[in-house]
């Protein structure tokens, strides 16, 4: 799919995207709650799908209504052999050790650009917890023959948090007693907060959590045995997404007034550090409970901004077109954090963004992006990549003329609405009558 997208000013208010974070995790704590959940505000992007597809392969039956889904799980019965987490990182990270839990041979498989990212940690892990487990060298597809019993492990929490989400959650479900994960160098802390509030809102066993070094699990027992008609019914409501929301405020911040309703400021979420970024370089900006709003662009002012992302990478993109239009050299810190993204993010941001005019230096895990020389409308690609194509569309927003992205419909892994909220907000976005232009 092509979309061209013309200088614009924008205005108005929109509903920021629901979050995959939160959609997913709920998800998968629904799988293992054994009883019935209901999920409010669900999202319905290519990953959230995919985990939907993931439970409803192990047994679980879901229903979909207009603003909700209705989910029904005696826990992990699978119904078929081969499990498809499409394109999602987390789904696969998440979902395998809970998948480990099954003593049913299971083959785990994924599309495109997953294929490629290394799953090696599940080859140090898993056979330490007794699972017959194998790889394919390290990559997809996995093969999981369980059930996985838990054990004292240390891990390396460098690589992504997300493998930790999935064994907290297994190990809970599994009734884990007197055990710890170790965790090593651990990233993206707000996740794992994120993670454990999910867990406590399903009620399941948590961990202590011992200064995110150590997880340890102790002898307590969770309420086994409990007819599963018998359990109350789980609400659980989808927050608003900070890493979809991101986008749109910086979209405000470079070519108008706008308001994003539905997020949550006191959300665990690793990306509302965007708000600091914006502030740090001079946005007009308020912030209430519910709804944040950029109260002018800012123009010619914007200064320079020196920002840590490496809790937070998914804000690289976005903040790269913030960036392009603040007068002086920003640095992000944590560039070591996008080489395993759908793209080689920090390669393919400084790639697409020199064709729009923009140069950005890496050295070392830094990113140093020269911005206020201006940015010029021109042909990129999203390299299929979501936060690519969404980074590029809000640069648009205000480079000298047009700008065609190529393979745009990258935008439906996380937020499919993208293009169509920025038209909500007045932006000149032409979208093609068919996705196969």
């Amino acid at each position: 799919m092509i979309v061209k997208i013309q200088p614009s000013n924008i205005s108005g208010t929109i509903n920021a995207p629901t979050s995959k974070s939160s959609m997913q995790r709920a998800l998968a704590a629904a799988l293992l709650y054994k009883g019935k959940v209901i999920i409010r505000n669900p999202g319905y992007s290519n990953d959230d799908l995919a985990a939907l597809e993931i439970i409803q392969a192990l047994g679980v039956l879901v229903e979909s209504e207009n603003n909700y889904l209705e989910i029904d799980s005696n826990g992990i019965e699978p119904i078929v052999r081969d499990v498809n987490c499409g394109e999602s990182g987390l789904a696969i990270r998440m979902f395998t050790p809970i998948i480990a839990l099954s003593d049913r041979k299971i083959t785990i498989k994924g599309e495109g650009s997953l294929k490629k990212r290394p799953m090696n940690f599940f080859d140090e892990v898993l056979p330490k917890l007794i699972v017959n487990f194998r790889s394919t060298n390290g990559k997809l597809p996995l093969v999981t023959e369980g059930p996985m019993k838990p054990e004292n492990i240390e891990i390396d929490g460098s690589l992504s948090s997300q493998f930790i989400t999935g064994l907290l959650m297994a190990y809970s479900a599994a009734n884990a007693k007197n055990v710890s994960i170790r965790v090593n160098n651990l990233k993206s802390k707000p996740y794992i907060d994120l993670t454990l509030s999910v867990m406590k809102q399903f009620g399941m066993k948590l961990p202590e959590n011992r200064n995110y070094e150590e997880f340890y699990f102790s002898s307590v027992d969770i309420e086994n045995g409990i007819d599963s008609y018998q359990k109350k019914t789980i609400y659980y409501s989808v927050e608003g997404d900070w890493s979809g929301a991101a986008f749109l405020l910086v979209a405000g911040a470079l070519a108008g007034g706008i308001s994003v309703t539905g997020l949550d400021v006191f959300s665990t979420q690793a990306d509302k550090a965007v708000l600091k970024a914006l502030m740090d370089c001079g946005t007009s900006i308020s912030i209430e409970e519910k709804q944040i709003t950029i109260n002018k662009p800012l123009g010619l002012t914007g200064k320079p901004f020196h920002f840590n992302a490496t809790d937070c990478p998914d804000l690289f993109p976005p903040l790269v077109a913030l960036a392009a239009y603040c007068n002086g050299t920003s640095v992000i810190e944590g560039v070591s954090r996008l080489a395993h993204k759908e793209s080689n993010r920090a390669i393919t941001l400084q790639e697409e963004f020199l064709k729009m005019g923009v140069d950005i230096v890496l050295q070392d895990d830094l990113m140093m992006i020269k911005g206020g020389e201006g940015v010029k409308g021109a042909k990129v690609h999203s390299r299929h990549d979501h936060r690519i194509a969404m980074a590029c569309a809000v640069a648009a927003l205000k480079a000298d003329g047009e700008t065609i992205i190529e393979d745009a419909e990258a935008v439906n892994k996380s937020y499919p609405n993208f293009f169509d909220d920025l038209k909500l907000l007045n932006a000149d976005v032409s979208l093609p009558t068919n996705n196969k232009q």
